[in-house]
């Protein structure tokens, strides 16, 4: 039975839920800006790298160094693109 149990998709879907309902006790508890921004993006980042890697399967192939690369990249680019935006209009560095 644990051959074909697949525990990891449902620890996962469990951590997913339970992140979620972190989430969405900040709207509950009336948090801070503040507190509420960071725990948003705590749990937004974490619930991301979650489904990356239990429910895409990005570390079981044999490409994994290129799915990580390549993802690394697209947030670098992502950064650069939101940082540069963000310092050209904003805050009026040309």
């Amino acid at each position: 039975m644990g051959d074909i149990f697949p525990r990891n998709q449902v620890l996962g879907f469990v951590s997913s839920l339970i992140l979620t309902a972190v989430a969405l006790s900040v709207y509950f508890l009336d948090a801070s800006f503040d507190i509420a921004m960071t725990i948003l993006l705590i749990t937004a980042f974490i619930q991301a790298g979650l489904q990356l890697i239990v429910f895409m399967h990005a570390g079981e192939t044999e490409e994994r160094s290129a799915i990580f690369t390549n993802l690394f990249y697209a947030v670098f680019i992502g950064l650069v693109t939101v940082f540069g935006t963000l310092l050209t209009m904003i805050w009026g560095y040309l």
